[in-house]
């Protein structure tokens, strides 16, 4: 009968231990547990595809790039040039040589200081009488040297686009920015999530008012790598195109954008399906992913050599080397490949990759209505991907042989690349798939060792189930009896706690993004040590949210009275954490608690998809309502009546009879204070004034009610719960309650 039992359990446990890993890459999948390690290999699997790709470049003879080359340097001089030398550029692409496009992936900021303004200056400083003497011809001299002006008209009613940047220093704006394309209040009030900007670097305002424009910041990965681009970007409630976008549209001959949202969606979704480019001539429909990005489908490897565009030196342009047949009708951007003008970027088919061909790329794809695109079900197709090879798998191997399972986990590994790279060639759909990947690898391997280590089966078990609910002594002690413990519902008699951070909203909208992480990373381990250290069971975090519960998985009679420990001892905590909190220079934090006991289920519950070891019930929600109405009276925590039955050792202030949204039956509430062993003369005092005060109160002695009130009031500091009171008795000499009032005061709000 053992040998049995064994031969059945262990296949059993090694089924659990498979699930579990499922499990975890699901989380991952669903952004609970977000692993640096995956996101790095799907950037491997995602780049060496595009390495791939990229072997048999097509070049895309519609655009072709004027480099600003070192020949270029050599023979017309170090860049920047002359805006005179500019201007005869863009005269000669476009009406000598019949460009339909002129971009420059370059950005001019700063007026061009003419020697002949120079000198009016150094004659206004040292020679006045002179200077005065040329006045009448000082405009003449202006008109025929300020080059910028001449820049200006030059570009005036040609097809050219300017390039600017964006940055995230707020004092760093310089030139003159483009009017947005549309605003946050032209989508009535819809913010779009989109990279966001605080500053700028921009061209002269006497280029910009006279030519088109679009930023040129890619996005950079963590690894400091460029895979994609955003095609608006939002500055100042404004959302601005991209350099590629403006080019395109130039090409186009300006067709209106409108930006199109997914039907059948919230009203503050913040994502686009697509742009629609609209005119008279032109219908064309560009997919846009969360975010207002495009992963660049790159053609090449990049630079004049690979084969995804033609280059030509802007030095054959100038020193008219061309012939027109070889720039008609073309889109031209201009850029540079010179190293010491640093445009080169980092990409996944070139460490030193130019980067005004990552312009060129996206508008290729633009051109052609080709995009790799991660579309919006990704995490949907991810997750069933997952769950249909992680349950399987975590069920069939242990039933296999090693050998077997080697050919399970190797056959796993090469479908899912096959299928996933069918996707990317074929229909352009990027999907992750490391994570599937590692967890066939983690189910195979965790499956062979489990061999090497039967002895530590048990504790593992416990580990597996309860080890992120409860303390690790408790895990300990669950595991000396395994087959008492498990994760099935039942009712029990238990104690909850619901712990809030007050006014959060506030507290994460003046820290960054790293830093909230930091801030309430730093709240939730100490409170869940404390938790944990009065044999607390953690049932999960909502937000800034704690929820714990007592009593379960191992039963316990004082469940109240560690409950009420817990929570005073998270009070008590507070202080010293915002010690810490404000050496840092994060603003500091109080608490509202709620605890109740009673009835609840507890068990693992959920969807097929994901369960938790958790408690539900009508006392599970009273302990909610509780936490929430601690502002009203100014307490740090507010036990219900159970609670305060369940635990005599403490000392109670009773603060109300209320009735909470959702329940009839009124509840007495109470502060609990500390145990009663602790209390002095004064304590005992102070509750026993406070205690006839609600006595007079309920009675409807208003006055004998306000002495009391005022009496007490100076013994303790809780005054928002005096106010209260007082509010509350003036109301009631004014409008007396009745005398079937029941001194219940109803909460409609959750």
């Amino acid at each position: 009968m053992k040998k049995f039992l064994r031969r059945v359990l262990k296949p059993s446990i090694r089924i659990s231990i498979g699930l579990a890993i499922t499990a975890i890459a699901v989380a991952h999948v669903l952004g609970f547990l977000p692993s640096d390690l995956i996101r790095r290999i799907d950037y491997i699997i995602y780049d060496v595809r595009l390495k791939a790709q990229v072997l048999e470049p097509v070049l895309d003879d519609r655009i072709l790039i004027v480099d600003l080359d070192e020949r270029s340097l050599q023979e017309i001089g170090r860049w920047p040039w002359s805006r005179s030398k500019v201007s005869e550029l863009v005269t000669k692409l476009t009406d000598e040589l019949g460009a339909a496009v002129v971009t420059f992936d370059v950005v001019f900021a700063e007026p061009e200081k003419s020697d002949a303004f120079a000198l009016i200056d150094l004659l206004d400083a040292q020679n006045p009488p002179l200077s005065q003497a040329l006045n009448p011809v000082k405009p003449l001299i202006q008109q025929t040297f300020d080059h910028d002006k001449k820049f200006a008209q030059v570009l005036k009613d040609r097809p050219v686009v300017l390039g600017y940047y964006f940055n995230q220093n707020p004092s760093a704006i310089s030139g003159a920015l483009p009017p947005p394309l549309f605003t946050v209040d032209q989508l009535d009030g819809i913010s779009l999530i989109s990279t966001e900007w605080q500053g700028y670097g921009a061209n002269l305002y006497e280029l910009q008012r006279v030519s088109d424009s679009g930023f040129f910041n890619p996005i950079l990965d963590p690894d400091g790598t460029v895979r994609s681009v955003p095609l608006l970007a939002q500055f100042d409630g404004g959302y601005y195109q991209s350099l590629a976008l403006a080019t395109l549209r130039v090409y186009l001959g300006n067709p209106q954008v409108i930006p199109v949202f997914p039907l059948g969606v919230a009203d503050d979704y913040g994502a686009l399906e697509y742009l629609a480019l609209r005119s008279q001539e032109i219908e064309l429909d560009i997919p846009v992913q969360r975010g207002l990005v495009e992963l660049v489908n790159y053609r090449a490897s990049g630079g004049p050599n690979a084969g995804g565009y033609r280059y030509i030196s802007a030095a054959d342009i100038l020193n008219n080397r061309i012939r027109p047949e070889e720039i008609e009708g073309r889109i031209v951007l201009i850029g540079t490949t010179a190293p010491g003008l640093l445009d080169l970027r980092s990409t996944p088919v070139n460490p030193a990759f130019p980067g005004v061909e990552v312009h060129a790329n996206v508008l290729s794809s633009m051109l052609d209505g080709e995009f790799k695109m991660v579309p919006e079900y990704s995490q949907g197709v991810v997750l069933i991907f997952t769950l249909l090879v992680g349950i399987p798998l975590a069920i069939i191997m242990p039933l296999l042989t090693a050998t077997w399972s080697m050919v399970s986990a190797l056959f796993v590994f090469l479908s899912s690349l096959a299928l996933n790279s069918y996707m990317f060639y074929e229909q352009n759909l990027v999907f992750p798939v490391a994570i599937v990947i590692v967890m066939a690898i983690a189910i195979f391997v965790f499956d062979v060792a489990y061999g090497y280590l039967s002895e530590s089966r048990t504790k593992r078990q416990m580990v597996n189930l309860f080890g992120e609910y409860v303390a690790p002594e408790l895990v300990s002690e669950m595991a000396a009896n395994p087959t008492g413990y498990s994760m099935e519902g039942e009712s029990r008699f238990l104690s909850v706690l619901f712990s809030d951070v007050r006014g959060f909203t506030t507290i994460s909208e003046s820290l960054e993004p790293n830093q909230l992480r930091e801030y309430i990373n730093e709240y939730l381990t100490c409170m869940s040590e404390i938790i944990r250290g009065n044999r607390g069971t953690l049932d999960k975090y909502i937000g800034d949210a704690i929820m714990a519960f007592w009593g379960a998985p191992i039963p316990d009679d004082q469940h109240a009275t560690y409950a009420i420990t817990a929570g005073l001892a998270m009070l008590e905590e507070v202080p010293h954490l915002n010690q810490r909190l404000v050496q840092r220079g994060w603003p500091a934090l109080a608490i509202g608690i709620g605890i109740n006991t009673g009835q609840m289920r507890v068990g693992d519950m959920g969807s097929k998809i994901r369960k938790a070891y958790t408690v539900m019930g009508d006392a599970v929600n009273l302990g909610s309502r509780l936490e929430g109405i601690t502002k009203t009276y100014g307490v740090g925590l507010i036990v219900g009546q159970e609670t305060q039955t369940d635990a005599p050792s403490f000392a109670y202030r009773e603060l109300d009879r209320v009735r909470v949204k959702g329940k009839d039956e009124p509840v007495a509430i109470y502060q609990p204070i500390k145990p009663q062993e602790q209390l002095t003369d004064d304590d005992k005092n102070e509750l026993r004034t406070w205690q006839q005060f609600l006595i007079q109160f309920r009675e409807q002695n208003w006055e004998q009610a306000q002495h009391l009130l005022d009496q007490t009031r100076v013994k303790t500091q809780l005054p928002v719960l005096y106010e209260l009171y007082s509010q509350r008795i003036n109301v009631f000499k004014s409008n007396p309650p009745g005398e079937h009032w029941d001194g219940v005061t109803r909460f409609e709000t959750k």
